[in-house]
């Protein structure tokens, strides 16, 4: 078998165990809720709960179309649906996904980035799973004890240096990509009536677009 072989069926491996999955989770979700509201009587109201979910919507509707998009380069399609189902997607699987695709000099694409990926993900998967046990056991005793400044850094500034890090580890691959990469949420930030979910959106297919242009240039350079 070939890579496009191999890759037809990794993937349609993934989508017949990954997509049943994901679904299945989605809908166990709602089994705490439903037990409640069958157990004190309590059912919300229809129109209630279409006015929550179109809040939830417009609040975070661009993540459905972006996270998985901007994602998909480093987790492949394995690890997407792996890292939907178990989340910290963001600050835990892209960082240990694309952080082991550099050490293995995985190419993005291929079936050995796949499976590197699906083998970095699961890896952090358990890791997590380990220490989030242990955190909710000593957790609160530990934070308690910590001074007040270093509370404050760890809620206020440990996401934005895990994707600090992540940025800066493809910044350094491709330099100019990164430079629009950065330069685009910052002109939204100063325009400063740009939304956050448009920002969002502008950054991720941006980007894209702007990687697909130094692409076809160099295409056409190399011919």
């Amino acid at each position: 078998m070939d890579h496009q072989e191999y890759m037809a069926v990794w993937k349609k491996n993934c989508i017949r165990i990954g997509s049943p999955t994901n679904i299945l989770a989605a809908l166990t979700a709602f089994i705490p809720v439903i037990y409640l509201c069958t157990k004190f009587d309590c059912w919300p109201d229809i129109q209630l709960v279409l006015s929550a979910w179109a809040l939830t919507a417009i609040a975070f509707g661009a993540f459905y179309v972006v996270e998985p998009v901007s994602y998909y380069a480093s987790l492949g399609m394995s690890g997407t649906y792996l890292s939907f189902l178990s989340g910290n997607i963001g600050n835990m699987r892209v960082p240990c996904a694309s952080l082991a695709l550099d050490l293995t000099e995985s190419e993005t694409g291929t079936i050995q980035a796949e499976v590197v990926s699906t083998m970095a993900i699961c890896g952090s998967i358990i890791t997590n799973l380990t220490a989030t046990t242990a955190a909710a056991l000593v957790g609160a005793s530990i934070v308690a004890i910590l001074p007040e400044a270093i509370n404050v850094g760890l809620k206020s500034y440990a996401s934005a240096a895990i994707f600090g890090a992540t940025f800066g580890n493809y910044a350094v691959k491709k330099p100019k990509i990164a430079l629009f990469g950065a330069l685009i949420p910052i002109a939204c930030k100063l325009v400063g009536t740009v939304p956050a979910w448009l920002t969002i959106v502008l950054s991720v297919f941006g980007t894209v677009l702007i990687a697909r242009m130094f692409y076809v240039a160099e295409s056409k350079k190399a011919a």
